[in-house]
């Protein structure tokens, strides 16, 4: 072991932000702002291990630093991989890479509306651009601590998810993000654990639930009322409550787990927010809870 990792703060933390363009590193970046960490925007990846020999000879001053590194980086783009090994080997940093993605037809349409060019197809369409970025990126959103599809999150909605995700960093907090979705927009693609609750009583078939989501009291109370639901939350808890001290005993940081219905809108955000409220009584958790597809259909 080298001097310098003796030497390193163990508690010092660098998240590399990454991923396809337009898919919101802007939000990412002034998100891990807002929570004092020293960010840089476009910084080659060979200058990398100059920051980690920075936040080392700060005494303390700088322990938390984000960096942005995309593709406008161009040929300093394939260091990084050697950069990250470099730091692993000779420092006792904390090192994440947060990974932002979207699908094709949201990021085409990203560009049009902001009648930016994108940085692979500066002449053509953005969809070629799009997709050789993707291509390029494969191999590295497959080596992320951290993946964060953003096709149909509000910038409010991304930047509260990189706050519950990162705030808790210097603690032995485990974050839970609980999730609400709708099986016809699709499953997210970063949950570690999803749960059907198609099975429940719909309050859709009630004239006047319908209207509202399960954040409405009287929709609540609809769905907690059957002896299913009931007998399902106390399995899902007693479930919960082994998995989540185990996931923080194998060092894991963030647990995202995912409540489906059809829409999105009733019996899964109403399981959403009753669970949301019972592991956020614990003092050994971070707990959020967001509703991916509720608003959908509100017209």
């Amino acid at each position: 072991m080298t001097d310098n990792v003796k030497n390193a703060a163990p508690w010092a933390t660098l998240i590399i932000i990454t991923g396809m363009s337009g898919a919101g590193k802007t939000i990412a970046v002034q998100s891990l702002e807002d929570l004092g960490f020293f960010c840089v925007d476009n910084l080659p990846p060979v200058l990398i291990p100059k920051f980690a020999e920075l936040i080392e000879q700060s005494n303390g001053k700088i322990g938390k630093v984000a960096l942005v590194i995309d593709l406008r980086g161009r040929e300093f783009f394939t260091a990084l991989s050697e950069s990250l090994n470099y730091i692993k080997e000779h420092f006792t940093i904390h090192c994440e890479i947060l990974f932002l993605n979207a699908n094709d037809g949201v990021l085409v349409q990203r560009y049009k509306e902001s009648r930016r060019r994108h940085p692979l197809a500066p002449d053509g369409m953005p969809l070629d651009g799009i997709r050789l970025e993707r291509k390029m990126l494969e191999e590295l959103k497959n080596s992320a601590t951290q993946v964060i599809d953003t096709s149909v999150m509000k910038p409010a909605t991304l930047k509260a998810r990189i706050i519950s995700r990162f705030s808790h960093l210097e603690s032995s907090m485990l974050s839970v993000n609980i999730t609400s979705f709708g099986f016809k927009y699709g499953i997210p693609i970063d949950a570690d654990l999803v749960f059907d609750v198609r099975f429940l009583p719909n309050p859709h078939y009630v004239d006047q639930l319908r209207p509202h989501t399960g954040q409405d009291s009287d929709v609540y109370d609809y769905v907690m009322k059957w002896p299913e639901t009931q007998a399902f939350l106390t399995k899902l808890l007693d479930m919960l409550h082994f998995l989540i001290p185990q996931y923080r005993k194998e060092g894991k940081s963030q647990v995202i787990i995912g409540i489906g219905c059809t829409g999105g809108k009733h019996r899964s955000v109403a399981i959403s927010e009753y669970l949301g409220k019972m592991l956020g009584a614990s003092e050994t958790e971070s707990v959020s809870v967001s509703h991916r597809d509720a608003d959908r259909d509100r017209h």
